[in-house]
């Protein structure tokens, strides 16, 4: 193994440097951490004589016979400010992976080694390595730099910034139902219709705007985005591991720099990938373990805190109606998820130093789209009872693949659907501590939008059933039943793609309002071009008072 000091000082020269941020995009300013680089490689005697390309070409290897370095992303741990994992993955066996990690002064401060875990697509055979790399005892609201790198491969640079510790600002992002801008099979014509020069086309949902959303994330530049859930539709697609492949390469360039934490959906369910279809998932990802988790369910749901704001991850096909997988999984935890969230949900809730419990997951409880997925009684029975028993302030979901948000909602009409209640039909301040805002975000990219489907006037067909199995394809079809939406506040009608970026206030003294300012942003230029849709403010009161 080279010298993992003597590697990361030569990277980081003038050359190294300027190459590694002008292909990423890098969060931390080049400016001073070249400045700091100088000073770094020109004051160490120890290696003097050494370039970079010494450096980097002796770990280098032989290229063509050395999986690279594919796919960077970071995940952060249980406690968002001392703990980061930076993951990547590869098609065959490596050695030595780990991740360099310094300063934004240029300084090499440690290596961190990376735990390689697999599993064996069940479509191809093909066995997919992921390498994960965590990071440990790191400081609170820190910027920091590094390489990840296995023997024989060029090192990819990365940055990030660890979460704050207690009430401080940052913002956050999230999008849901993203796929993929490549394309992977060729098209085949309807029979009669001879195509000599038949086009390749996306089989995975995916399309132009999947490539847009990585780059508007980068102009706002969170702290953290939240993905919630149907990443890539691998399992729709003819290459599954290709389909990842091409996910992880466009989104890297985001990132690489800051966490991307998912929730599972309906998509992440690939027959033949473990025994209830998530291997893929929860191989690319090294999310918190929590209690009461099996080898089976590792990973699925799990929770973090950063600042004064909890994030809970529910993985919904455990609770859902709704057959939307590979295979119908509906059940799979025995309840173990449901016990762990309101186990999760009461020590938050009583905890002083949080403020804010925020939701990702996937399906929905609201939609005012008609012919498409709908929302799912499942969730109004399993997961809104304890939202509003420990006042959960904010849902993010996925699922429908349009932008719209609810009124804030506490209890339920005692009809054949549960319909939510709304507390209050303000839509530019919102006081969360009376309900909880249900934000559809599933606009990220998806060449199947639902925003031309919208009843008018509002309203909203839920699954209240399924039927049995059908002896041909094996799926449960959905049973409906139309409501009102009095719960309905806002939607976009007129543009299917977007995000939503969150902006967190503390307050200044115990007791004070704390506000969570939102804006959902239109994605509307493929430079990743923003137009501001819709912008509220959550509010409640701070629970340290």
């Amino acid at each position: 193994m080279a010298n993992d000091e003597q590697l990361f000082t030569s990277h980081m020269s003038r050359r190294g440097l300027l190459a590694a941020t002008g292909a990423v995009g890098a969060g931390v300013a080049a400016a001073p951490l070249l400045a700091g680089t100088a000073s770094a490689a020109s004051g160490s005697s120890k290696h003097s004589g050494s370039s970079a390309s010494t450096a980097i070409g002796g770990a280098a290897g032989d290229p063509l016979r050395t999986p690279a370095v594919n796919g960077v992303h970071l995940q952060f741990g249980a406690d968002a400010a001392i703990e980061v994992v930076v993951s990547w993955h590869t098609l065959q066996p490596v050695e030595g992976a780990r991740v360099l990690l310094g300063g934004t002064d240029g300084r090499y401060s440690r290596t961190y080694h990376a735990e390689t875990v697999s599993y064996t697509d069940g479509k191809s055979g093909q066995v997919v390595y992921a390498q994960h790399a965590r990071m440990t005892g790191l400081k609170p609201d820190q910027e920091y730099v590094y390489l990840a790198v296995h023997e024989g491969a060029q090192p990819v640079f990365g940055s990030f910034a660890t979460a704050p510790k207690g009430r401080q600002a940052f913002t956050f992002t999230s999008f849901g139902d993203q796929g993929t801008p490549t394309t992977g099979k060729v098209f085949v014509p309807p029979a009669g219709v001879n195509l000599p020069n038949p086009p390749f086309v996306n089989d995975n949902l995916g399309g132009p705007a999947s490539a847009n959303l990585p780059t508007a994330i980068e102009r706002v530049q969170p702290l953290f985005h939240l993905f919630n859930g149907d990443l890539c539709y691998a399992n729709l697609a003819t290459d599954r591991v290709r389909t990842w492949s091409d996910f992880w390469d466009n989104n890297t360039r985001s990132a690489r720099n800051r966490p991307w934490m998912p929730a599972p959906g309906n998509h992440e369910n690939e027959r033949g990938n473990g025994p209830i279809g998530y291997a893929a998932f929860q191989t690319y990802f090294a999310t918190p373990r929590q209690p009461g988790q099996t080898d089976v369910t590792r990973g699925l749901w799990y929770a973090m805190t950063v600042g004064s704001v909890r994030v809970i991850f529910l993985a919904n096909d455990d609770i859902i109606l709704q057959d939307g997988g590979d295979s119908y999984v509906r059940g799979y935890s025995g309840g173990a998820q449901k016990a762990w969230l309101e186990n999760e949900l009461k020590h938050t809730r009583a905890d002083r130093d949080i403020d804010w419990i925020v939701v990702c997951m996937h399906q929905v409880a609201i939609s005012t789209a008609d012919q498409f997925n709908g929302a799912d009684l499942g969730i109004r029975q399993e997961w809104l009872p304890l939202f509003d028993k420990y006042g959960v302030d904010l849902v993010v979901c996925g699922h429908e693949h349009h932008y719209e948000r609810s009124h804030p909602i506490r209890g339920r009409q005692a009809n054949a659907t549960l319909t939510p209640i709304p507390a209050s039909t303000r839509t530019d301040v919102i006081d969360t501590s009376k309900g909880t805002v249900h934000m559809v975000i599933g606009g990220g990219g998806t060449s199947a939008p639902s925003n031309q489907l919208f009843f008018n006037p509002p309203a909203c067909r839920v699954i209240t059933s399924v039927t049995a199995p059908d002896p041909t394809t094996g799926k449960h079809a959905p049973v409906y039943t139309r409501e009102d939406a009095p719960w309905s506040a806002v939607r976009d009608a007129a543009n299917s793609y977007g995000f939503a970026a969150f902006t967190v206030d503390p307050g200044k003294h115990k007791g004070d309002l704390t506000t969570i300012t939102v804006t959902y942003y239109d994605v509307v230029g493929t430079g990743g071009d923003v137009r501001p849709f819709d912008t509220f403010t959550l509010q409640r009161r701070r629970s340290d008072g």
